[in-house]
């Protein structure tokens, strides 16, 4: 059944590591903007018709995203190609995918928004529930925390379904919940965020490395583990450093994907950054906002500020926004933007790329006419 988005956000929405939040987030309508109101229509509202305004305006600018990046369109290709193929009869492992990137490149955003997609596929094409009664979820995930072991991981797995047994049991147990969690919801992808704080050559890590590999050999579902530099830290790993062999398996079986930032080194790169802010232009609500704020007006600055990274993009519109309506100056400019904090690593890069710019040798605006009028592109 379809569930009206809430005016605000709710616990659930925020917590997705149970099937309840998943589902407010993928089956509630799409969300509406508020009315892009003149100054003068914004002075004329009364006092509490004011306050909801702004209470709606807040939200939506907190949630602007995602933008139908070509990062994001090249990594939903792939996964369905995965996802799509791994339909093997029950004796065949399914392969699994990792999605390794730098933190800000937009990763958890793109697999979560793939996931939401492939759950209301599913749902719509299938119904509800299973032909046995049981309710049907396509999509699991679970988030890992820091010296995670097999039985955690499992009882992580329990507490998305909200299973009655995930409080007791041994780990042997849990698994057998899980895996019956698994086959009466028919969940075919189990997303798995912040594979790098499973530390792998140690008793945890190797433990809850097997048991992904028990995973990927009895359940019916694509693994997504989303991580930073999961390489570097063992996934692909042929051997342990005590000559154990057991990640080998992992590393054959799994397909790397990752999510580049933009780049403005050639005029392809240089229309795909404008065709973003276009797309994200057209999202705000500011009383002052004009044609081209963003694509025209703020196109290198906001480079230099992100290094064009997607999050810190977003971040930084996000709260930019808050502040423009708040204090009345209702549109984006560098004044601004200087006054709002971003993350520490874009603003140590921030210095070395604004001396590029400065010199002449980078820019982010396209050379050709027909470029700059492109449009941008959106994703619902």
């Amino acid at each position: 059944m379809t569930q009206a988005r809430p005016e605000s956000p709710s616990l659930d929405n925020l917590t997705l590591s149970r099937k309840e939040g998943l589902r407010a987030l993928a089956e509630a309508p799409k969300r509406q903007p508020p009315e892009l109101l003149t100054v003068k229509q914004k002075a004329d509202l009364s006092a509490p018709a004011l306050l909801e305004y702004e209470k709606r305006r807040s939200i939506w600018h907190a949630n602007l995203g995602p933008i139908k990046t070509p990062q994001l369109t090249a990594l939903h290709e792939d996964l369905w190609d995965i996802v799509d193929s791994n339909q093997q009869d029950g004796d065949k492992a399914k392969g699994a995918v990792a999605v390794d990137a730098f933190p800000g490149l937009g990763k958890t955003t793109a697999v979560l928004n793939f996931a939401l997609k492939y759950h209301r596929q599913v749902i719509e094409r299938d119904g509800a529930l299973t032909a046995a009664g049981h309710e049907r979820w396509p999509v699991c995930r679970v988030g890992l925390t820091s010296n995670i072991g097999m039985k955690e991981f499992n009882r992580s797995l329990l507490e998305y379904y909200a299973h009655p047994g995930r409080r007791s049991g041994t780990a042997a147990l849990f698994a057998q919940r899980a895996l019956d969690c698994v086959l009466q919801c028919e969940t075919r992808i189990l997303v798995i965020d912040d594979l790098h704080f499973l530390k792998w050559h140690d008793r945890n890590g190797t433990e809850v490395s097997n048991h992904f590999k028990y995973i990927a050999n009895e359940f019916p579902v694509t693994l997504i583990f989303i991580g930073v530099e999961l390489g570097n830290r063992g996934l692909y790993s042929e051997a342990s450093t005590r000559g154990d062999i057991t990640l080998a398996q992992t590393a054959r079986r799994t397909t790397p994907l990752t999510m580049e930032p933009f780049t403005a080194t050639n005029e392809q790169h240089r229309v795909e950054w404008r065709n973003m802010l276009l797309a994200l232009e057209k999202r705000i609500v500011l009383c002052r906002k004009f044609p081209g704020m963003l694509a025209d007006e703020l196109s290198d600055y906001l480079y230099i500020r992100t290094t064009g990274h997607i999050g810190s993009l977003m971040t930084l519109i996000n709260r930019g926004c808050q502040r423009a309506a708040r204090t009345g100056a209702e549109l984006l400019n560098e004044d601004l933007l200087d006054q709002v904090k971003l993350d520490a690593a874009a603003e140590r890069a921030r210095k070395a790329l604004a001396k590029k710019f400065a010199r002449g040798r980078m820019t982010t605006k396209p050379r050709s006419r027909a470029a700059r009028t492109a449009p941008g592109k959106t994703v619902a």
